[in-house]
């Protein structure tokens, strides 16, 4: 199930990576291209494995190499689950806010989007926090752990 919300278009994602690769003097080649596609159209965080499972047309070790770039530039996030593998996905700048709910037995990670009253709890928490600590935040994490339904 994709939670991030559909843009007008893919071509304003791709405007976007296009210009922070360029600030990171990259370039947006057409390998990374296929790469944002795929973690765009996957919709939740992906290991190079699912990923190369979903189609992926380059190597393993290009995969890597590319989700670096990405990853330097600021275009894509990688997470540690609970099985230490390595997941990717877009930046919350490219998609939408959202948590992430993980299965404490293979490790899967989806996306999950919050209703609005706990997204207004949440900041209130983190206000606390701010109180409580003298930190200023800049913005929020949720993770909530269990079991997927594949391993239940």
């Amino acid at each position: 199930m994709t939670t991030h919300t559909e843009r007008d278009t893919d071509t304003d994602v791709h405007a976007i990576v296009d210009e922070q690769l360029r600030r990171s003097r990259q370039r947006y080649t057409l390998g990374r291209r296929e790469l944002v596609d795929s973690l765009l159209h996957l919709g939740r965080p992906v290991t190079i494995p699912e990923l190369m499972d979903a189609g992926a047309s380059q190597s393993q070790s290009s995969l890597y190499r590319n989700l670096a770039i990405l990853e330097q530039c600021g275009a894509v996030h990688r997470l540690t689950s609970t099985d230490d593998a390595a997941r990717y996905e877009l930046a919350e700048e490219l998609s939408e806010h959202h948590h992430h709910v993980v299965c404490s037995i293979c490790g899967r990670i989806d996306d999950v989007v919050l209703p609005p009253a706990i997204e207004r709890a949440l900041t209130e928490a983190a206000n606390e926090a701010r109180e409580q600590r003298d930190y200023l935040v800049d913005s929020h994490r949720l993770e909530l752990v269990g079991t997927c339904a594949d391993c239940a």
